[in-house]
């Protein structure tokens, strides 16, 4: 198989060259890595020179925002079998790749795979590449040999996709989810059934940073907690049910966590989101672009 792994990334220029330079540490390397910062200041244009990757690096350039850089990804790296997407914080275990050709080998039905995280720093302060890097070579996979079980979607930080079912529907992600483009994987993956089945598979492993650089406002990302999943009940990607409770818990992880110190998740920002974007879905003008108008407050409309 011809293996892409696509990265789009920004303001995490730094954190990006280790994680390239731990990927090109694979035991069955890329055929190419694509590259699609959100502006010149994200990346060493040299980088692949400067690294020695020993993998072909490609530059695509594309609008800012997630779901516009991966798009431009795509048309870039249509000709390959496979293409892995990473998060510019994300480490794959040196044998990632090999056990993703493997598995989509072995198992024509599969169309998506997504891996185990061994330690994701989303959820706290996040974690340092050494701190990663230390986890995976710890890691002895005792679980690595359990089989893999049909999933509703992929985790963005690791998404493996056979190329031939997103082309046969034409799959975009949705640049209606700007910038952060949250809940984006699970409006791309939902496009996929259809063609086969979408999986977790244990023995694809690795280690997602959750650095903070390069994310969204608290603000903002509240706004995009209830309205991107009722977005996507409107498109008719998701169930209604589903969105609530994705809402429900966040909003009431934000009700709690404003109640206490802050810490590094803005809780107060997010919950003040959240309720900018109760009130725009009560004046029928809540549409996830909105985040683009946001400052310390919303504009006059």
């Amino acid at each position: 198989m011809k293996i892409a792994v696509g990265i789009a990334t920004s303001g995490r220029r730094a954190v990006l060259s280790e994680m390239l330079d731990y990927l090109a540490r694979q035991i069955r390397t890329p055929d190419a890595i694509y590259l699609c910062p959100a502006s010149d200041d994200d990346i060493d244009l040299d980088i692949g020179l400067s690294l020695d990757l020993g993998v072909p690096v490609h530059l695509v350039h594309g609008e800012r925002g997630l779901c516009a850089q991966r798009n431009a990804i795509l048309d870039a790296a249509a000709g390959y079998d496979l293409i892995s997407f990473f998060d510019d914080d994300f480490l794959p275990k040196t044998c990632f790749l090999s056990r993703a050709e493997r598995l989509f080998t072995d198992n024509s039905d599969i169309v998506v795979a997504t891996g185990k995280v061994l330690a994701d720093g989303i959820h706290g302060a996040g974690l340092s590449v050494s701190e990663a890097v230390a986890i995976l070579e710890a890691d002895v996979g005792d679980d690595a040999n359990e089989p893999h079980r049909s999933v509703f979607n992929a985790y963005g930080c690791n998404m493996t996709f056979r190329m031939t079912a997103i082309l046969d529907v034409g799959a975009r992600f949705d640049e209606n989810l700007p910038l952060y483009g949250w809940q984006e994987d699970v409006d791309f993956c939902r496009r996929l059934p259809a063609r086969g089945t979408i999986v977790r598979c244990p023995a694809l492993r690795g280690v997602h940073l959750g650095h903070k650089s390069g994310r969204i406002s608290g603000l903002r990302f509240g706004y995009s907690q209830v309205a991107n999943p009722l977005y996507l009940v409107g498109k008719g990607t998701v169930g209604l049910r589903w969105a609530l409770r994705l809402m429900a818990c966040n909003v009431g992880a934000n009700i709690l966590g404003s109640l206490a110190s802050q810490t590094i998740i803005d809780r107060r920002g997010r919950l003040k989101g959240n309720l900018i974007a109760i009130s725009d879905l009560l004046l029928r003008r809540l549409r996830p672009q909105r985040i683009l108008e946001i400052g310390s407050a919303m504009p006059k409309s």
